[in-house]
């Protein structure tokens, strides 16, 4: 693989940047902070994209390398597959995804797994190598000067881990103690106490032993189930008889109520009644009162009698005369003169006469009355004879009108009672016709009100014993949801004791397959490899050490030229450094099916000239497959590259 050209637009201080690199050694120049590291994580960074979390560090590199005034945050890259296939990727490093363009510049982006996590995976999928290992191995960032004891033993045994394991941060026997750690810690065995699985397995006993009362508890609830829904079903019975009551009861209302209207007619037929009779009683009356004029009529004496009978006029006329007498006898005993004496006398005679006169005439007037009256009384009983006609067809009339009223309101009140009797036969009985149709029969107004008190009565007893059943369920479901709770628990604590025995599973899979692959290694790869970075070793150290292997107790052992074998611990921090690149260079073909670049960011800090040399001379001669990219801020590596005329490509930051 071979990286042709880099365009930055905006990446940290880097800005409207473009560089062409060859495939060869090209050596990057910048004095420091001009941005060479910068550029390091650029490539990264568009091949793989972008993090936005610290990762350990103080500050992401989305955030360090984010422009501050808002410029283009984004780049591209151009490169060459071993196969001569070209690519240009672009990344807006605002976006998760790039678009990746083939030589003839067709976007192909949709071609390559899409990870949620990660974006698009084109540059693992083309060469076969993912972020981590292009980091442990491709690429080498700049390093801070190693001096002190600790550091060298760093260094040393980040060798050993990228022999041993391929990933200079992963150490074998580090990755077996912590997972038996872990495997401690996060499950626990039968002989520890105070683990996750001793404390569930603990927790778990005194559940089972607090649900063995369960299934008498739930008989009860089951018998207190069947007794609410029977007290149920009757308190919705006995509601449905009492509506039923209550509507029995307005038609009843109804009923009376248009009976009361109909009875102001019976009202008036009666008064009517009432004034035949008082008209009847005052005809008789008149009868009788006719019956005795005609007698008077018939009989003189009667007449006389009648005469007799009006006393005042009799008296008034009898004490006149009885005063004529006296006087006429006074005048004839005392008056001396005669004439007056016979002129008294004369009128005794008159007045008899006058009496006879007045006394016929009052017979005539008394006849005449009587005569009068029985005209009168006639006239009186044809009068009446006349309004008890008229009555009597006005009572009939009435009747005929009651009778029909009342035949129209019976039907009326049949009629909705058979309406109701359909409602409630249809949807409220439950096979308790006989008692619901009795009580359609009833039509008093106070045998209704004694069946409604009957009813709500009973309803309210129903409700009582309702009550007393919830109260017992609502004793009985805080008694459920306690064993519910226990039994969520028991069903919890049984899903993580699976949980952790898969857990403790796959720590001791994965413990087996650590090892069988360490062993494999160890047998199969690491002589291969040792050998080869023995190789390496030898040659850009000059000879100075020809062998060098991985040991997993002392590390990395190099053998000294007079054959001892010492660790790499006992070596200067100069010496480490160059079997650390020789370790990275090892593994470079073992990595990928792609000749990857090596790129080296102030790898040679620590070097002499001589070292630097045989680097440089070694980098040249063996690595002529590998574009080789080299990041300083000196001018040695251009010294010895031109003193021993190798081709190189000069970039200036």
């Amino acid at each position: 693989m071979e990286i042709k050209n880099i365009k930055i637009n905006s990446y940290g201080i880097l800005k409207e940047k473009e560089i062409n690199l060859k495939n060869n050694i090209n050596i990057i120049y910048g004095k420091n902070e001009s941005g060479k590291s910068t550029l390091l994580n650029f490539i990264k960074n568009i091949f793989y994209g972008i993090s936005k979390n610290k990762n350990g560090k103080e500050i992401s590199d989305y955030e360090k390398y984010t422009p501050w005034e808002g410029e283009n945050f984004s780049g591209k890259i151009k490169y060459q597959l071993n196969n001569e296939d070209e690519f240009e990727v672009y990344r807006d490093l605002h976006k998760k995804n790039p678009k990746i363009f083939n030589e003839n510049l067709e976007d192909i982006s949709d071609k390559f797994k899409i990870d949620k996590k990660d974006g698009n995976q084109f540059f693992t999928e083309q060469t076969g190598v993912n972020e981590q290992t292009y980091i442990s191995t491709i690429m080498s960032a700049q390093k801070e000067v190693i001096l002190d004891k600790s550091s060298q033993n760093e260094l040393v045994q980040r060798m050993a881990n990228l022999g041993n394991t391929g990933d200079e941060t992963l150490s074998f026997q580090r990755v077996l103690d912590r997972l038996n750690k872990r495997q401690l810690e996060e499950v626990g065995t039968n002989r520890t106490q105070d683990r996750p699985i001793n404390i569930l397995q603990k927790r778990r006993n005194e559940l089972d032993i607090a649900l063995k009362t369960e299934k008498d508890f739930l008989e009860g609830k089951e018998n207190l189930q069947e007794e609410k829904s029977m007290i149920m079903k009757n308190l919705e019975q006995e509601k449905n008889k009492n509506n039923l009551i209550r509507e029995i009861e307005k038609i009843i209302k109804e009923k009376n109520i248009e009976l009361e209207k109909n009875n102001l007619k019976i009202k008036i037929k009666n008064d009517n009644e009432e004034k035949i009779k008082k008209i009847k009683d005052e005809k008789n009356n008149l009868n009788n009162n006719l019956k005795n004029l005609q007698n008077k009529l018939e009989n003189k004496n009667k007449i006389k009698d009648e005469i007799k009978n009006s006393k005042k006029e009799k008296n008034i006329f009898l004490i006149i005369f009885i005063l004529i007498i006296i006087l006429n006898i006074f005048n004839y005993i005392f008056n001396p003169i005669k004439i007056l004496k016979y002129i008294l006398l004369i009128f005794i005679p008159i007045e008899f006469l006058i009496y006879f006169l007045i006394n016929k005439n009052k017979k005539i007037k008394i006849k005449n009355k009587i005569q009068n009256e029985e005209e009168n009384t006639k006239k009186e009983i044809t009068g009446f004879n006349s309004q008890i006609n008229l009555l009597e067809t006005e009572i009939q009339k009435l009747q005929d009108e009651i009778q029909l009223e009342k035949e129209k309101i019976i039907n009326k009140i049949e009629i909705k009672k058979q309406e109701l009797k359909n409602k409630y036969k249809n949807n409220y009985y439950d096979n308790n016709y006989d008692d619901y149709d009795k009580l359609f029969l009833i039509e008093d107004q106070q045998k209704i009100e004694e069946e409604i008190e009957k009813s709500n009565k009973k309803i309210m007893e129903l409700n009582l014993e309702l009550n007393h059943i919830q109260y017992d369920e609502k004793n009985i479901l805080e008694k459920t949801e306690e064993i519910i709770s226990l039994k969520e628990e028991k069903e919890d604590i049984d899903e993580k004791l699976s949980l952790l025995e898969e857990k403790n599973k796959y720590f001791q899979i994965t413990k087996e397959l650590i090892e069988k692959a360490y062993e494999k290694m160890k047998n199969n790869v690491t002589p291969k490899f040792t050998q080869n970075l023995s190789n390496i070793a030898q040659k850009i150290s000059n000879g100075k050490y020809k062998k060098v292997s991985i040991n997993q107790e002392k590390g990395l052992v190099v053998e000294t030229e007079n054959g001892e074998y010492i660790s790499v611990e006992l070596l200067s921090t100069g010496t480490i450094d160059q079997l650390y690149l020789s370790l990275r260079l090892s593994m470079l073909d073992e990595i990928s099916k792609e000749k990857m670049p090596i790129i080296l960011d102030e790898a040679f800090a620590y070097y002499d000239d001589e070292r630097l040399k045989n680097i440089l001379l070694f980098l040249s001669n063996e690595c002529k497959d590998h574009q080789v990219i080299l990041f300083t801020c000196h001018n040695r590596e251009k010294e010895i590259l031109e003193k021993e005329k190798i081709d190189y490509n000069w970039v200036e930051l």
